[in-house]
């Protein structure tokens, strides 16, 4: 059976207000995560001005535990935080590594 079809009006009315919460929430977020990648090609020309390396694994655990422990504070599973923040980080690096700063 269709889930899509199965879903009932009524569904969809109780469901209405929430869904337009949760789409509110992903338009700020996907701006963050925009502005945030915005920041790291700023980064990227300053670590390509002074030849400091892309990924920088201290760093790294530092940004991921600091907002492992952030969601865990606000009740988010700690290994969809790291999976989330490594996730982000990965791709920080490989934007910076795409832009010219050193591996």
């Amino acid at each position: 059976m269709d889930t899509a079809k199965a879903i009932s009006s009524e569904t969809k009315e109780i469901m209405a207000p929430f869904r337009a919460r949760i789409d509110a929430l992903d338009d700020v977020l996907v701006d963050l995560i925009a502005k945030r990648f915005d920041i790291m090609r700023e980064v990227a020309v300053i670590k390509i001005k002074h030849g400091i390396p892309a990924t920088i694994n201290e760093r790294v655990i530092e940004v991921r535990e600091r907002n492992v422990k952030h969601g865990a504070e606000k009740g988010v599973d700690p290994d969809f935080m790291r999976e989330l923040y490594q996730r982000m980080i990965d791709e920080s690096c490989k934007l910076e590594e795409t832009l010219g700063a050193p591996k």
